[in-house]
């Protein structure tokens, strides 16, 4: 998933770890104007936008071919005559049933405790997710957002979520306001996807 915030080097950075082999890219970017977003998305390699679901701004997905929309809860409404690919977040097991119902895939959010947002912490023991994974709640439609680190990917994958979504551990590898180098979170994404398998 994307910073929430736009930086300079941002569709380098993106471009590379399409390269790198990242298969979908959540662009969120809350409370920013779309122009900005459109701005990104036209700095990006045209073969990439199969590969892009977009959190806002769903106009977007058409005008750009992108891959799909995401829906930050399960209330949201889909938008009126709206084809294509939905993901959705749920933030506990009582809605991921229903959220299934409704979405190609699914985040579930706070799995571990955040690392870009103090105040999120995991909404879940690891009983309570051996036991949704046991009744085939958690499968491979549904992701693991929050706290997702190289160190607890394995734990992630063994509960059997289908993937995890990465922020906090790659974006805090890379200064925005000082650094032009992005070659360590690279090499971090590559060691990501091999631990993603």
């Amino acid at each position: 998933m994307t910073k929430p915030t736009f930086f300079v080097e941002e569709d380098k950075i993106l471009s590379s770890l399409f390269d790198e082999g990242m298969e979908n890219l959540h662009l969120s970017k809350p409370d920013a104007a779309p122009m900005y977003s459109e701005r990104l998305l036209t700095l990006l390699p045209e073969d990439c936008y199969d590969r892009i679901t977009v959190h806002d701004h769903f106009y977007l997905k058409d005008e750009y071919r992108l891959k799909g929309i995401h829906l930050e809860s399960l209330s949201a409404e889909t938008p009126p005559k709206y084809k294509g690919r939905i993901s959705r977040t749920c933030r506990n097991l009582d809605e991921l049933k229903e959220a299934k119902k409704k979405s190609d895939y699914v985040f579930l959010r706070n799995i571990f405790d955040s690392q870009t947002n103090e105040t999120e912490h995991s909404n879940f023991t690891t009983e309570q997710l051996k036991e949704a994974s046991r009744k085939g709640l958690i499968d491979k439609r549904v992701y693991a957002v929050g706290g997702m680190r190289l160190d607890n990917i394995r734990n992630a994958k063994d509960l059997g979520f289908g993937g995890v979504v990465i922020c906090g551990d790659l974006w805090n590898r890379f200064d925005i306001h000082n650094e032009l180098d992005y070659k360590e979170l690279i090499a971090h994404f590559d060691k990501i996807r091999k631990a993603i398998g």
